[in-house]
């Protein structure tokens, strides 16, 4: 793909790996290796999926299993594998290898030959080709050892079949992303907020990502070591991307405010490049020595890829970050959002998303204006922002929940439609219907726990994130055009008593 890769973000590969057996003898292990080859470079070819496939032959005894899933583990380009069952390979050979195995795989249930030759098919074929029992032989070991992958079934060549398999790897991808990953605080969070607290020791056992607070002062330090030069390069940089308020063009009276919105820009972005950072957090309660909350300036990071949360909300800012990867070289946007305020006209009831300043420009229906107005709150200086309606569509609007035991991960699957001007509302913003209707989707929201803080996409779907929350083993919660509230509750309800039995089920 052509698009420019988001920041600090690895290109990992993918393993393909077949299993078969020495009862077949040499010349039809070197037939099942050259199918192998042939499926793995078909989809390294497609552009469903995003990822290298790396071949890497056949395993035919517990010993191999077990050093590849071992090498998988200790290369951090690997991302997961894809597993197929080219032959007949005994599951028991498997269990040394699935029991060390820490990285995400997919099954895929496919067989070389997408026809039965009717007229020749001998035993010959027959004992060659069978994946039909092969796979399920391996995918019930799968399941006795209650391991969480995702099954696909269908020929290789398959173009549904290529794309399962491509949002499969977008969230491995993400999953692989989040392991080391670090997020910055700036600050604390919002006081006498509940969503923006949680267990970071927890969120770096269970989903690898490490979350640290740093002085709003560290960062002050940045801003103000950032020269005219660079200011100047960004002041262009807005005039030929944006539509730029003609009081803050140079000349204008309130040019200064665009200058200092561009010193943040460029002081937050050496903070967190200097670091390694993927995602950050700031609050309005915690910005001394800074003029301005960040406004442009975290719009403009999040579009190169950092993830973002705003009140100090690192899960949101890890959940942005993970949707972003997942999305990367799609059609559509993601960014941070807000469920601000409802429209409840009966018959048409609306959700109005946005937050204070803090929306990626990647979701902009059309070239956002830079504009500056007063915030209201934090009692700092009136910060610049970009100011723009979202794309149409349908799009998901996902929250991270921290349970105390356990996270949860909330999706909504909502369409953004057209709604009359907002001439007084000077930031940018999302109106949508939830699905199945608004008053089923927000109870079941609440009841799930949903925040009101959210990763919103355009280009992620349930499927990426449902891939995704199995490959972190935590809860997943969808509201979609099927809910319904009852059994919607009674799901939520069956969760606790799983995920409180789930570790021994393991055993």
């Amino acid at each position: 793909m052509n698009t420019p890769d988001l920041v600090h973000l690895r290109r990992p590969a993918l393993w393909f790996v077949c299993g078969s057996q020495h009862l077949y003898g040499p010349e039809p292990l070197a037939q099942v290796a050259d199918h192998a080859r042939i499926i793995a470079a078909a989809l390294d070819a497609s552009s469903e999926l995003p990822l290298k496939i790396v071949s890497k032959g056949v395993l035919t005894t517990s010993e191999e299993i077990r050093a590849l899933c071992l090498a998988a583990n200790a290369d951090p380009d690997c991302a997961g594998l894809v597993l197929w069952m080219h032959t007949f390979s005994p599951s028991k050979m498997w269990i040394g290898g699935m029991v060390a195995l820490q990285k995400p795989f997919v099954h895929l249930h496919t067989q070389y030959s997408r026809e039965l030759p009717w007229d020749s098919i001998d035993m010959d074929y027959m004992n060659l080709n069978q994946s039909a029992h092969g796979d399920r032989e391996t995918g019930s070991l799968h399941t006795r050892m209650r391991l969480e992958r995702k099954v696909v079934v269908g020929h290789w060549s398959d173009p549904e079949v290529q794309q399962r398999l491509g949002v499969w790897a977008r969230a491995a991808w993400a999953w692989n992303d989040w392991q080391g990953a670090k997020i910055a605080r700036f600050g604390d969070n919002m006081r006498n907020v509940g969503i923006t607290e949680g267990d970071k020791v927890s969120a770096e056992l269970k989903l690898g990502y490490s979350v640290n607070t740093f002085a709003v002062g560290d960062l002050v330090e940045r801003v103000d070591a950032v020269t005219d030069a660079e200011i100047d390069t960004l002041i262009q940089t807005y005039v030929d991307e944006y539509d730029v308020a003609a009081e803050l063009l140079p000349g204008g009276e309130q040019h200064d405010s665009l200058r200092y919105g561009a010193r943040l820009e460029a002081g937050m972005r050496a903070f967190l490049q200097g670091g390694g950072f993927v995602g950050f957090t700031d609050t309005f309660e915690d910005l001394h020595g800074l003029r301005q909350l960040p406004g442009l300036a975290t719009q403009r990071l999040m579009a190169e890829g950092y993830g973002f949360g705003g009140e100090g909300d690192w899960k949101t800012a890890a959940l942005v970050r993970a949707m972003k990867v997942m999305a990367h070289g799609l059609p559509g946007g993601t960014s941070f959002m807000e469920d601000y305020t409802y429209h409840l006209e009966p018959g048409n009831h609306l959700v109005l998303g946005s937050h204070m300043l803090e929306i990626c420009p990647t979701i902009a229906a059309s070239k956002p204006r830079v504009e500056v107005h007063p915030l209201g709150i934090g009692g700092k200086e009136d910060p610049v922002r970009l100011v723009f309606d979202a794309n149409l569509g349908r799009a998901v609007n996902a929250s991270l929940i921290d349970l105390g035991n356990r996270f949860r991960l909330i999706v909504n699957e909502v369409k953004s439609v057209e709604h009359p001007a907002l001439p007084q509302l000077p930031v940018a913003r999302s109106v949508w219907e939830c699905l199945p209707d608004f008053k089923t989707a927000c109870a079941a929201w609440i009841y799930a726990g949903g925040a009101h803080h959210t990763g919103y996409s355009y280009a992620v779907t349930t499927e990426h994130l449902e891939d995704f929350a199995a490959m972190a083993n935590i809860e997943l919660a969808v509201i979609d055009e099927g809910t319904q509230l009852r059994s919607f509750r009674e799901g939520l309800r069956l969760n606790d008593l799983y995920y409180l039995l789930a570790q021994g089920l393991r055993a």
